[in-house]
This record gives structure tokens, C-alpha cells and sequence, in this order.
């Protein structure tokens, strides 16, 4: 499965940003290096990024540029910046973040905790997507809590995905450390592939409205 991409001047004209302003944002390290991609086309080389992200990340500046210095946001969208947050069990059901079945799963995995940091609190927050939408059991739950404990905290500042599927009924989470091109057999149904950093940014702002 592909990234659908944007080419710069689709993205320039959807958005209404400007060349300048596009590229004092990489400067300030607002938009990541490697969504900037150099491809050959018919007319020559050109520009393209990374559809989904840079369209969600264009829209979080430009709601937040007016009350945050580009300084503040690049501070906000660094990766490392995740590393600060730690929330209660009783915040994560305050703000909506995730529904007591979910930490009542997780809880039957690791019990005892009190206090989430925010790679534990991602991993919860996915669940919670897909348990919401009925896409997957309790049992598979677990799995996918099992394979996001372990090896999260290792890919979030990565450009990785989430990759949910079954085959025959039998169910399979894989997690790319980096969102290459996965390609399936006709038998493999692709129930979810979630872009961890579209995650994050879905997250962190969930966590700031509240």
C-alpha cells in the first residue's frame, strides 16, 4: 500500500499558504525534511509530500500561528516533545481520550498503573479507535496492546504505520518503522493503516482542547 502524495503546487493552491511561507516552516523545522520528496515527472523534477500529513500539519499551524511563536510550534511538533506528557487514568477518561473498555483491557495486561506516559497513552488511544468502530475483538486487542508496549516508544518519531489485517479469519497487527510499500496477497483483507504520526498529531490536539 502506497502514501497518496501531493505535488507542491496542488498543495500551494488547496491550502491558500504561500512558496515562502511553506519553506520558512521547513526552516524552522515545522514540517520534517523527509516529507519533502524529489520526484522525476514529464516536465522535469518536481516537489511532492506526503498527502495526508502535510495537509493535517498545515492546517494545525494555521490554526495556531496566531497565538504561538514558530519557535513554540516546532518545539510542539518535535517528536521529542511527546517524552513530557504523562496522564492519569482518570484524565484519560475526563478528556475523552479513551473509553473504560479499553483500560479495562489494558489493565488486564498490565495492572496496577496509575499513570500513563504518552507513548502507552498512543497505543490506547489507537485501540480505542478500532474497538470503537468494531473492528477488532478483545482478543486482538491485546495483541494489538501487546506489539505497541513493546515497540512503540521505538517508531514514534518515525515516519511509521500501523498495520492491522486478517487472512482466513486469522488477525496479524504489524508495525513499520518506516511507511514503505507493503503489498498483500488477494486473501489478506488490510482492516487498518493508520499513520502513526497523523496519531500523534490527533492525539496531541484532543489532549490540548482539554
Amino acid at each position: 500500500m502506497e502514501e497518496q502524495l501531493i505535488a507542491k503546487k496542488d498543495l500551494l493552491e488547496l491550502t491558500g499558504i504561500s512558496y515562502g511561507q511553506l519553506y520558512r516552516w521547513k526552516r524552522k523545522q515545522l514540517i520534517p525534511e523527509d516529507w519533502f520528496i524529489r520526484k522525476s515527472t514529464f516536465t522535469g523534477q518536481e516537489t511532492f509530500f506526503p498527502k495526508e500529513k502535510i495537509l493535517k500539519r498545515v492546517q494545525t499551524i494555521s490554526e495556531m500561528k496566531d497565538t504561538r511563536s514558530l519557535d513554540e510550534l516546532a518545539e510542539r511538533f518535535s517528536p521529542q516533545s511527546v517524552r513530557k506528557i504523562i496522564l492519569s487514568e482518570q484524565e484519560l477518561l475526563d478528556r475523552n481520550i479513551v473509553s473504560n473498555l479499553t483500560l479495562q483491557i489494558y489493565k488486564e495486561l498490565v495492572p496496577h498503573k496509575q499513570n500513563y506516559p504518552f507513548d502507552v497513552v498512543l497505543a490506547l488511544f489507537l485501540l480505542d479507535q478500532m474497538l470503537k468502530d468494531g473492528r477488532m475483538n478483545r482478543t486482538e486487542a491485546r495483541d494489538l496492546l501487546d506489539v505497541l508496549k513493546t515497540n512503540s516508544h521505538k517508531v514514534y518519531d518515525k515516519n511509521s504505520r500501523l498495520y492491522f489485517i486478517r487472512k482466513m479469519g486469522v488477525s496479524m497487527v504489524l508495525l513499520a518503522a518506516e511507511d514503505v510499500a507493503l503489498y498483500f496477497d488477494d486473501g489478506v483483507n488490510v482492516i487498518e493503516a493508520q499513520s502513526i504520526s497523523s496519531s500523534m498529531e490527533a492525539l496531541k490536539r484532543l489532549i490540548e482542547r482539554n
